[in-house]
């Protein structure tokens, strides 16, 4: 059996979340997805989550949340994440007494695949535990598992440690996706073990923007050097970023990767 599951990134903002809207449904239709999984931690005005966006996202079709450093910049995010069973994730390699988990069994008709959320160490704002070392860990944990498939959401910046934790995992999961810069790389590949790999998705959000951010409010940083408030950009030509990953039941292996991008009037 081969499993389609479809991979979102960042979703920025509410012209990101207005796209996903438009396009999801009809993608789901024309490649009979059988899985959602998107990154949410810019979904509310570009930091966290509130439980309206995340709903309004369910109500596109997307299954469960991955999600990023700024998961906690909203109080409801925390509450989301302390929820028995709660479809949003945050990275496992952040101490283990926050709130939420970082790997979830996902229920699939009658498989049921892994969804991993790792965050980098290099050059990120904060400086968590090793995401290779918590991979060993989680993989570990779940070695018993009767799994169709195990899908890593690695949410980092330095595309060298994106590329390294890929290679790493190569022959244990299914994919290793990058997200965070919110641009999207052209390298998508199978390595020689049969995980599928890109190093980011890309995000869904206003496209003539400093990566979902208003131009004037960004460029500000880099000619004054002082701290500025970021304005999320809310209108103008959209992009929504995904990738499409088939994935063969019994072997765990990714068989085929498809980037997918589409644009749309805000």
């Amino acid at each position: 059996m081969i499993l389609k599951v479809l991979c979102i990134g960042d979703i920025m903002g509410k012209a990101g979340r207005k796209a996903v809207s438009a396009f999801l449904p009809l993608l789901k239709k024309e490649h009979s997805i059988d899985c959602v999984i998107a990154n949410a931690e810019n979904l509310a005005h570009g930091k966290g989550v509130t439980r309206a966006t995340l709903k309004e996202m369910v109500d596109a079709g997307v299954d469960v949340f991955t999600s990023g450093n700024h998961i906690w910049a909203k109080p409801e995010g925390e509450q989301i994440l302390s929820e028995k069973n709660s479809i949003l994730l945050r990275p496992a390699n952040y101490p283990a007494k926050n709130a939420g988990v970082g790997a979830k069994i996902v229920a699939i008709a009658t498989k049921s695949i892994l969804v991993v959320n790792l965050m980098g160490r290099d050059f990120m704002p904060i400086v968590v535990d090793s995401p290779f070392h918590a991979l060993d860990s989680i993989l570990d944990h779940y070695k018993k598992e009767k799994l169709a498939g195990i899908i890593v959401d690695f949410h980092a910046e330095v595309t060298s440690e994106k590329h390294a934790l890929g290679m790493y995992a190569d022959g244990r999961v299914s994919a290793v996706l990058g997200t965070h810069t919110h641009v999207p790389t052209a390298d998508e590949r199978i390595f020689k073990g049969g995980t599928g790999y890109l190093t980011d998705i890309g995000m869904s959000g206003v496209r003539d923007s400093l990566i979902g951010v208003r131009y004037e409010s960004g460029i500000s940083r880099f000619l004054d050097y002082k701290p500025t408030h970021l304005q999320i950009a809310e209108e103008g030509l959209t992009v929504f970023n995904s990738v499409l990953l088939q994935i063969d039941s019994e072997t765990m292996k990714t068989v085929k990767i498809t980037r997918i991008q589409k644009e749309i009037e805000i």
